[in-house]
């Protein structure tokens, strides 16, 4: 999957990641999703998230090198809301570069 799927707004060095329109269309309904463990070390070649979804199963590199302050719990609880388009809900991670 291209970074261009990728949404991210930065505010003091640390980056919210999501999921843009374009990224959530090739991908299709997603079923299930592993996120990363707060505290791991990423760097762009590292994958930041494992998906299942009905058009695809990827593994998704990290737009960013850093440390994962965050992840989106929320989300690993109801998938609905990364098929969503409210930022403030469905991100995925933060990452301290």
């Amino acid at each position: 999957m291209d970074t261009k799927y990728y949404w991210t707004e930065e505010d003091n060095g640390v980056v919210t990641i999501g999921l843009t329109d374009d990224g959530k269309k090739e991908l299709g309904n997603i079923t299930f999703v592993s996120l990363p463990k707060v505290g791991a070390e990423l760097s762009t070649s590292d994958t930041l998230l494992n998906v299942e979804a009905d058009k695809a199963v990827s593994d998704i590199p990290s737009p960013v090198a850093g440390k994962v302050t965050e992840v989106n719990t929320a989300a690993v609880n109801d998938l609905s809301i990364l098929n969503g388009s409210d930022k403030a809900t469905s991100w995925i991670a933060k990452i301290q570069k």
